[in-house]
């Protein structure tokens, strides 16, 4: 079966950074575009970042654009997130997620496109 398995989170000061990383297995990998989002206590899973199948196109939200970098080795069946410049307002469990392989790039901001979810890394920024 499909696992997405999340990686990477932890405890930063503000200002710091961490690279999560999302390993994918019982799937065709490079066949995907993957999405990143997250979840902070108390209020709706927001979508963070996004990348097409071959790691050519990337978009992110508006409150981690110019801080946080997607990226994906396919050959390792693993997408990143780069977070540097980390606040408290990114406190939050972060999840990985699987788009099917022709979605139009729009939907990759919206939750209900993705089939596949990890379980969740939770990310913690103190000040």
């Amino acid at each position: 079966q499909v696992q997405l398995v999340e990686s990477g989170g932890g405890l930063v000061q503000t200002g710091g950074s961490l690279r999560l990383s999302c390993a994918a297995s019982g799937l065709t990998f490079s066949n995907y575009p993957m999405g990143w989002f997250r979840r902070a206590p108390g209020q709706e899973r927001e979508f963070v970042a996004a990348i097409s199948v071959s790691g050519v196109s990337k978009y992110y939200g508006n409150s981690v654009k110019g801080r946080f970098t997607i990226s994906r080795d396919n050959a390792k069946n693993t997408v990143y997130l780069q977070m540097n410049s980390l606040k408290s307002e990114d406190t939050a469990v972060y999840y990985c997620a699987a788009a099917p392989r022709y979605t139009y790039s729009p939907n990759l901001y919206r939750e209900g496109t993705y089939d596949f979810w990890g379980q969740g890394t939770q990310v913690t920024v103190s000040s």
